[in-house]
């Protein structure tokens, strides 16, 4: 079994696994769509975290990491991900392209939440979006930790990798930050 981390994912890997791969998936965009009362914000003030969108641009490219989960730890693996998902999360099978072009593309598992799910927050000027990133925090943490760390991640896996909603969130939350000193 192999799952794709485009998200938290990708820098916050709490489960055991025996292998990773860089990487992407083709046809959809990573967006700040969805609502976190359970992680990065609270119900009362909820916080955002990606999800993943359809694109009308079938090689549009979003990019992440694969883990193979070893056979013994499958059952224990996906429970732990089907809770910390839970939020309005679903399970998708796609293809993955690895990276390196010694490993063919593979189908793997993935978490994407649904505009249908009652946690879908939708899209929203990103001055809004880095106002509520700012603001937020939840029993994981700041909402904006959640965000710097995954542009952080990003730019260290795949330095020329095209994400401008990622990168454009990023500049605005910086912009908002209190505890970022611009000189």
């Amino acid at each position: 079994m192999w799952v794709f981390g485009y998200g938290s994912l990708i820098w916050k890997v709490d489960f055991p696994y025996e292998k990773k791969l860089v990487g992407y998936i083709n046809g959809y965009l990573r967006r700040f769509y969805q609502h976190s009362v359970d992680h990065r914000g609270v119900p009362e003030k909820p916080g955002r975290v990606v999800t993943l969108i359809a694109s009308n641009n079938p090689n549009s490219t979003v990019w992440g990491v694969a883990y193979k989960i070893k056979e013994e730890d499958i059952e224990h693996v996906t429970k732990y991900l089907d809770f910390r998902e839970k939020n309005g999360y679903s399970k998708k099978t796609l293809t993955f392209h690895p990276k390196d072009e010694m490993h063919e593309p593979f189908e793997l598992t993935l978490y994407v939440a649904t505009e249908d799910n009652e946690s879908f927050a939708g899209p929203a000027p990103i001055e809004d979006i880095a106002k509520q990133i700012v603001n937020c925090k939840g029993p994981s943490g700041p909402n904006k930790e959640y965000l710097y760390n995954l542009a952080m991640a990003m730019r260290e896996l795949v330095s020329d990798a095209k994400d401008d909603h990622l990168f454009t969130l990023e500049n605005e939350v910086r912009k908002m930050d209190p505890d970022i000193k611009i000189n």
